[in-house]
């Protein structure tokens, strides 16, 4: 009923929940190794307080930073892209209701009826995939914030 943009969204929506789905399993598996990781090695320098040092320090909370936003902007892509899918789903709907206007010669109703339900599916198809999508990229930014916040406190610099 939606037209072929449906499809497209239907495989858009696909590659968002897998991408979701994958930074989720990150968080619940192997973020915990990554950060236990720089902490050990970390802890497992004596100098904690040259210039050196300090730059280490740095390279292993930007190491684990990118691990843990890694795939996060294409979520937040292909969450900008669902509404857009859905007003391609409108516009190609809405010329299906004018070549059904220009065969008949008339504004009937039942002519038109298939064209706008082809242009307001895909349209609500595109919003509730962006809305649905746009919760997890405010929790997955939110994380990636709140755990490089934590290991830069856990790769503490000792001043004595």
């Amino acid at each position: 009923m939606g037209g072929p943009v449906l499809v497209v969204i239907l495989f858009a929506t696909f590659v968002l929940w897998a991408l979701i789905l994958e930074r989720l399993l990150y968080y619940g598996l192997a973020h915990r190794g990554h950060v236990q990781r720089a902490v050990r090695e970390w802890e497992g320098r004596t100098d904690h307080k040259s210039w050196y040092a300090h730059a280490v320090r740095d390279k292993l909370i930007s190491e684990v930073k990118a691990k843990t936003n890694q795939n996060v902007e294409f979520i937040k892509t292909m969450v900008a892209l669902a509404p857009l899918l859905g007003l391609l789903g409108t516009v190609t709907g809405m010329v299906t209701v004018f070549d059904a206007m220009a065969i008949s010669g008339s504004s009937d109703a039942r002519a038109m009826s298939a064209g706008v339900s082809r242009a307001t599916i895909p349209t609500m198809a595109g919003m509730v995939v962006a809305l649905s999508g746009l919760f997890f990229v405010y929790r997955f930014e939110s994380s990636v914030k709140k755990e490089t916040a934590k290991l830069a406190d856990k790769l503490d610099i000792r001043t004595s």
